[in-house]
């Protein structure tokens, strides 16, 4: 036995965050969530995250016929928003697969969303018009 099987049969391997016995907000094998992670650790959690992600946007019918910097727009958006909130955007959706892009931008900068997250959204606004990283 290694000291890391010992540990996970120890404490247990979570996928997602529990209290533990303690009442410790606690993920993978025993790391509290309070605990600092390493630049690596935040890494493979964003590498995971947007696969994930793209696994979701990629069920959009017309995803294949969007740039990399359109597909981007979206990610970002369901990044923040999750799928779900994401696909609550059907106007900005419908004038995306019609390819008006002005129509798209405009709906992304009119909704309670822009609202909310300000500059960003005017920077994926501006990069789903123009087809330009922002």
């Amino acid at each position: 036995m290694t000291l890391r099987e010992q540990l996970e049969r120890d404490e247990g391997r979570r996928h997602v965050a529990y209290a533990d016995t303690e009442g410790h907000l606690t993920l993978g094998v025993g790391h509290k969530v309070t605990t600092p992670i390493s630049d690596a650790a935040i890494d493979q959690i964003l590498d995971d995250d947007i696969r994930a992600v793209l696994e979701d946007c990629a069920l959009i019918p017309f995803w294949a016929n969007l740039s990399e910097a359109r597909q981007a727009v979206l990610v970002n958006m369901a990044f923040n928003l999750g799928f779900h909130g994401l696909m609550n955007f059907r106007q900005m959706l419908a004038a995306i697969d019609a390819e008006n892009w002005a129509r798209a931008s405009q709906e992304l900068l009119d909704s309670l969303y822009a609202k909310q997250v300000g500059a960003r959204a005017d920077r994926l606004a501006l990069q789903l018009a123009t087809d330009q990283w922002v």
